[in-house]
């Protein structure tokens, strides 16, 4: 008995003790299994720590460099001045972002293919009962020869202005003689720029016009040559030249251009215009040429604007105008204007603020998109060599993508009769220009005055004079403003600039920029222009630049002449005359670079 309790018991300690062992490998292997879980996790936390210390470090670098490079918001508003806030900081920050260009144009009041109660004006150049025809008043043996100056349209002035002078002067008018010496260096003669025949052959009841000088006793008659004051009226040729040509029987007027007075008697200036709107056409060859340019444009779009953009080295050069090209551009221009040699001193900012100079191909862009003109817009561009090339153009190209001239849209074998020769080229650009729906000028010079007259006289089609003067200011503070409040701006500033009725008073500018004379008015435009006269008057006091419109466009002409060196020497020879018969004082003899 006792040895089987005592063998039950050393079994139940025996057992005991097995069980001891197993849990205490049990316990080993669990403290193994967490000392390794511990190892892991802590690995884990020391990468995590890592990549949070990273970042945590490239932040607090971004911050200082932030506060080192930007002053504090704070710092601003207490350290700088409220007007240099308001004007800098938050206008650059807010037009940045409001003053964007659309790509469609804006709102007009008007169409912008038409101009403002045009139907209600023609033109009307038909001479009245007591005009006195060729055949009554031409004397025997008595002829005018005439040397016009200048390029294309300056000569085209003188050309008109010579038929008149005929007939003042009661003497048969030899077709006259083309520049062929000028800056421009056209060899063309009169019969092949203008059809000779048609020219002679409309005239014939007004002045008796021939071809050559006749001979004198079977000998070739040498003309005495002389000249005659700028703007010279009737009485001063009846005064100056008259008794000369009575003497000699047969004068030259040299460099005759803008040689007759504005102001004549009505039967006077509605010759000029038939002279220049009906008898003086162009050769068949350039007419042809012409319209075929006009139908390719037309094949483009319905509607298209013509554009003479006058941004050449030699135009810039000339008015001594700066657009920010640094010392390069006033060597390049400063070395061209040295080409004249009685030119004043220019002061760039000067001519900016009074409008002389050309916009930029930029700025006409955006006063157009301003007028309403989208980017689907075609351009025809009439131009030369521009200054700058393609880098000045690319942001008038960017608003207006669709732009052409005569080398794009016709071929170099199509315009080879044309091209070796400067008129001939004006010319087909002048067709263009006169044919567009819209015609936009850059400056006020020869091309431009005689278009705009010649576009008045047929209709009234829009013509865009930009108002540089006040464009100049607004220009310069775009950037401070929204498009909106920009294009409200530019529609006000260029009322009385757009070609309308009556846009000019009477006698304002030059006549053939301004045929008032040849203008007549539709029965009921008394009681229309009544109706209207609330809307003219609200226009009117949009920037109040309607009334301002004459005296800013008037042409300066001493202002804007070439200077010649060879100055009539026959100019003592003259006799005395009353100054009174003068319309401004005698100047130097001049040669206009804005001739086209």
């Amino acid at each position: 008995m006792m040895l089987t309790n005592l063998k039950q018991l050393m079994f139940s300690l025996k057992m005991k003790r097995k069980k001891r062992e197993r849990n205490n490998i049990l316990l080993h292997g669990s403290n193994d299994i967490c000392v390794e879980l511990n190892r892991i996790l802590w690995r884990k936390r020391h990468r995590i720590f890592s990549l949070v210390s990273f970042v945590s470090g490239c932040l607090i670098l971004l911050l200082f460099a932030v506060s080192v490079f930007s002053p504090p918001p704070a710092a601003n508003l207490l350290f700088l001045p409220p007007h240099y806030l308001a004007r800098k900081e938050i206008a650059a920050v807010e037009s940045n972002a409001v003053f964007q260009v659309p790509t469609i144009g804006g709102d007009l009041d008007r169409g912008l293919w038409s101009t403002s109660r045009s139907k209600l004006y023609y033109g009307c150049s038909n001479a009245s009962n007591k005009f006195q025809t060729a055949d009554m008043k031409t004397y025997p043996n008595r002829y005018l020869l005439i040397s016009t100056s200048g390029g294309l349209n300056q000569q085209r002035t003188g050309i008109v202005d010579s038929v008149v002078a005929a007939y003042i002067l009661n003497a048969t008018l030899v077709v006259p003689r083309l520049d062929q010496r000028s800056y421009w260096k056209d060899a063309s003669g009169f019969a092949e720029i203008f059809n000779v025949d048609r020219f002679i052959s409309s005239l014939s009841r007004d002045v008796k016009i021939i071809k050559e000088l006749p001979l004198k006793e079977g000998k070739p008659w040498i003309p005495r040559r002389m000249a005659v004051p700028r703007k010279c009226n009737e009485r001063c040729y009846q005064t100056r030249v008259l008794p000369v040509l009575t003497k000699k029987q047969a004068i030259e007027l040299r460099k005759f251009d803008y040689r007759l007075s504005n102001r004549l008697e009505t039967d006077l200036q509605k010759l000029r215009c038939r002279v220049n709107y009906h008898a003086l056409t162009f050769t068949d060859p350039i007419l042809e040429m012409g319209k075929l340019l006009v139908e390719r444009m037309r094949m483009k779009a319905k509607h298209f604007i013509a554009l003479h953009l006058r941004f050449e080295p030699d135009m810039l050069a000339f008015t001594g105008c700066y657009y920010g090209g640094g010392d390069k551009e006033r060597r390049e221009l400063g070395k061209i204007r040295r080409r004249w040699k009685a030119l004043h001193a220019s002061n760039p900012e000067k001519m900016r603020r009074q409008g002389r100079c050309p916009l930029t191909p930029e700025e006409i862009g955006l006063m157009l998109r301003a007028l309403g003109f989208g980017s689907d817009v075609h351009i025809y561009v009439a131009s030369g060599e521009i200054y700058g090339g393609e880098e000045t153009l690319a942001p008038l190209k960017a608003l207006f993508p669709n732009f052409h001239s005569k080398e794009t849209i016709a071929t170099e074998a199509e315009l080879a009769p044309f091209s070796s020769f400067s008129s001939r080229m004006a010319a087909l650009d002048y067709i263009v220009c006169d044919e567009s729906d819209v015609f936009v000028s850059n400056n006020n010079g020869n091309m431009v005055r005689m278009i705009a007259g010649r576009r008045r006289y047929f209709g009234h089609k829009p013509t865009i004079r930009p108002n540089a003067k006040k464009l100049y200011k607004l220009f310069m503070a775009r950037n401070n403003m929204t498009w909106e409040e920009f294009a409200t701006k530019v529609q006000a500033f260029q009322v009385g600039f757009m070609g309308a009725p009556k846009e000019l008073k009477p006698g304002r500018g030059e006549f053939h920029e301004n045929p008032t004379s040849c203008i007549c008015e539709t029965k009921g435009t008394e009681t229309i222009q009544k109706e209207t006269q609330e809307e003219d008057h609200e226009n009117d006091n949009n920037g109040r630049d309607t009334a301002e419109v004459n005296d800013e466009q008037d042409p300066i002409e001493e202002d804007l002449d070439w200077i010649e060196d060879d100055y009539s020497d026959n100019i003592k020879d003259l006799p005395d005359t009353d100054s009174n018969v003068l319309t401004k004082q005698e100047q130097p003899e001049v040669e206009e670079l804005f001739s086209d």
